[in-house]
């Protein structure tokens, strides 16, 4: 094949990682909207009648295994399988679409299917995952919808290890399709693939200063580098990085030393030839690649020429195998450092007994020598990695229970609650990490519930703010957080400052005793407490409104609640009450537009409900700020109509703040943050907001409220959808 442009390495030097231009380009600090619109509906090609979970109900669950077993060894000429199997394959293809997940804010991991597009199928480090997919292709298109690339993807690495000797935990099934790129999710500044880490670290000495919400070390590798700190062997340093990495993939010490071990128990890496050969990665090849990157331009470039991380070798002599030869060469051997053919930095063994030597995959007569990485060192050189090494060592079945169980964490943690889950492998046991929430009670009197509420005492504000903070938390990113199990009572949200928590505290005095006495969930009363204070609002802008409300949410208990992974959640700003707890340099109406998304709301959305909520009186500690009413507890327009008035002007005060100041009068009329003046200032949102101020947009603004409301009252009942 041709290729006019110049041959670009997945490992060793950089390319351009931009991703297109736009009319915005010119003004390069305008806030861009798109993030909000990424996955319109528009680009889906199965129509808005699809119902993936209606497909899967016909689904032969047994059939499409047996399928994939059948491509393991079913090695195809254009791509031949290492040993006559494509078990270490599959495997990274799904470990690298699970492996990007972080639960800084639920992005990445395979819930998605965004392996398929760009960045992370042409990233460093996924050189050839486009292979193991177009191997998956046949299967893809034999049961065609009754399967989403997102759930193949996931399945093709559970069977691989089910068929290396592995007794697997389980697999769900549920994960939908995106179908163009997420441009918009954050992956770090640089603009080189595998540019130095620093950048990304306060101090890369310091592993925990690694910049939020990135886990990966470096532009284009899904997690640490694997010959050390850029580049740089030193087992120990790595190992920080190691702990830091995995910490924000939800990983535990035993369940990082698991994942690293059982990872290299299968498969090798490549890296016989020059990276210097190959031609560019997917997104930067020429037509006739057809999607297809990274292939060398000189010699074969398969089979025991294949060039894929610059890393070469097996790490066992038995790489088709499940079993304990991984610890057996790590602890059982010296290791000293050499270079790939590549020229990467890996580890050999000294004085290796040719038994404990794997053979090239193309050739049994001919032994190779074992390697190891710089991460792999680290479980050896760790005091905390090598204690849990030698805990695997000495029981085996504990090493594979605990490898199966983390491998089933890491494919299924974004996949949100059992509820999504679906297939005859589900495990029946409830896992801590999946935020358990028993079934809540809907067998009670609501209007009595609402009744109680009324005479309770509690203003608007207070009701309306209370429901927002248990609601606000939910990430459509990994489907964590929301208001179902009434979380915001118990550690550690019960003490975010974000949450208010002497108010917090008053109102569930109050909400509490109304749930016992009626036999709903604390979590069904705070919603519907929410839901009354809007109403009562919405009468008072003289409106009738009825917000709708569905029972049945439960209450988790501290025992269902993983408080330190729940920490991720703590909302550091929210623009909807006008707070943010420090300066950060990202500005706050950038943070506005990340946890609108993560929230699954639109632009629309998000305009009416942050002009709703500032008059309302929600602001976080009872801050006046955009608070553009003479009428706070009613839902009305004003903050649009004063938004819009060009009687008033908008001088700034500095630390992001402005008066409102009448232009006859001179004197200030209100005050303001930038989130309150983008509103105003951003062409985009202002036109949402002209629509709002319009005379004849009263009636059109609650109900728009109540709309998105209630979708964010409901965005984690999944029994609803």
């Amino acid at each position: 094949m041709s290729q006019s442009n110049g041959g670009k390495c997945p490992v060793m030097h950089g390319a351009n990682t931009t991703m297109g231009s736009g009319v915005m380009d010119w003004w390069p600090k305008a806030l861009e909207l798109d993030i909000l619109h990424q996955h319109d509906t528009k680009t889906n090609p199965l129509g808005s009648d699809f119902n993936y979970r209606e497909e899967l109900k016909k689904l032969d669950v047994a059939a499409l295994k047996a399928d994939l077993h059948a491509l393991m060894t079913d090695s195809q000429a254009w791509w031949p399988a290492d040993w006559g199997t494509y078990i270490g394959m599959m495997a990274r293809v799904t470990w690298h679409a699970a492996g990007s997940y972080r639960n800084t804010d639920g992005r990445g991991g395979n819930n998605t299917g965004n392996q398929r597009f760009a960045p992370l199928n042409s990233w460093p480090d996924n050189v050839n995952t486009d292979k193991g997919r177009r191997l998956l292709w046949p299967i893809k298109k034999k049961y065609g919808n009754k399967i989403s690339w997102a759930d193949l993807i996931a399945l093709a690495g559970t069977i691989a290890y089910d068929q290396a000797g592995l007794k697997t935990y389980g697999f769900a099934f549920g994960r939908e399709d995106i179908w163009h790129p997420e441009k918009d999710t954050f992956w770090g500044n640089e603009k080189q693939w595998l540019a130095p880490s620093d950048g990304r670290y306060g101090d890369v000495s310091k592993p925990d200063t690694l910049e939020n919400p990135l886990a990966a070390v470096q532009m284009g590798l899904i997690y640490v580098n694997p010959e050390g700190v850029n580049g740089k062997p030193d087992p120990a340093a790595t190992a920080g990085q190691v702990r830091e990495t995995f910490a924000r993939m939800g990983m535990d010490d035993e369940e990082t030393a698991a994942l690293t071990a059982g990872g290299h128990t299968i498969g090798k890496a490549h890296g016989n030839g020059s990276a210097a050969d190959l031609s560019p990665e997917p997104e930067a090849a020429d037509p006739e690649y057809q999607g297809l990157g990274w292939f060398k331009t000189k010699g074969r470039g398969i089979g025991r020429d294949t060039m894929v991380s610059g890393i070469e070798g097996a790490w066992t002599a038995t790489p088709t195998q499940w079993d304990m030869s991984y610890f057996e060469l790590l602890f059982g051997y010296e290791w000293e450092l050499h270079k790939s053919p590549a020229g990467a930095w890996q580890w050999q063994p000294v004085n290796i007994d040719p038994e404990h030597m794997p053979v090239d995959v193309e050739d049994p007569s001919i032994k190779c020598m074992p390697i190891m990485t710089d991460a792999d060192m680290a479980m050896k050189v760790d005091p905390v990695y090598n204690a849990i090494c030698q805990k695997f060592i000495a029981d085996p079945d504990y090493f594979a229970d605990t490898f199966a169980r983390a491998w089933f964490k890491l494919t299924h943690r974004d996949m949100g609650p059992k509820s999504r889950w679906f297939g005859p492998d589900v495990p029946k046991e409830d896992l801590l990490w999946q935020d358990p929430v028993p079934a809540g009670n809907s067998n009670y009197d609501v209007a009595a519930v609402k009744a109680k509420i009324a005479a309770s005492g509690l203003s608007i504000a207070e009701l309306v703010s209370t429901a927002w903070d248990s609601a606000r938390t939910f990430r459509q990113s990994d489907m964590r957080g929301g208001a179902n199990g009434a979380r915001i009572r118990l550690a550690p949200q019960k003490d975010w400052p974000g949450n208010e928590p002497q108010r917090l505290q008053k109102v569930l005095a109050v909400l509490e005793p109304i749930a016992q006495q009626s036999g709903a969930s604390l979590a069904d009363v705070i919603v519907l407490g929410g839901n009354y204070g809007v109403e009562q609002a919405a009468k008072a802008a003289g409106v009738a409104v009825t917000v709708p409300f569905s029972p049945g949410r439960g209450d988790a208990s501290l025992e269902q609640t993983d408080v330190d992974s729940f920490g991720v959640l703590e909302p550091l700003h929210d623009a909807y009450r006008n707070w943010l707890k420090k300066d950060y340099v990202v500005s706050p109406e950038e943070l506005m537009l990340d946890r609108t998304q993560l929230m699954g709301l639109t632009a629309p959305q998000m305009t009416v409900l942050v002009g709703g909520m500032r008059v309302l009186g929600t602001n976080h500690g009872g801050s006046k700020h955009g608070v553009f009413t003479d009428r706070e507890g009613v839902l009305s327009n004003d903050f649009f109509v004063t938004l819009t008035d060009m009687n008033y002007q908008w001088v700034p005060k500095g630390d992001g703040l402005y008066d409102i100041v009448d232009r006859q009068s001179g004197q200030t009329r209100y005050t303001a943050t930038r989130v309150d003046l983008v509103f105003g200032s951003n062409a985009i949102l202002r036109a949402y907001a002209e629509v709002y101020a319009q005379d004849d947009s009263k009636e059109k603004l609650v109900k728009d409220f109540v709309a998105a409301w209630t979708q964010v009252m409901n965005a984690d009942r999944f029994d609803l959808r």
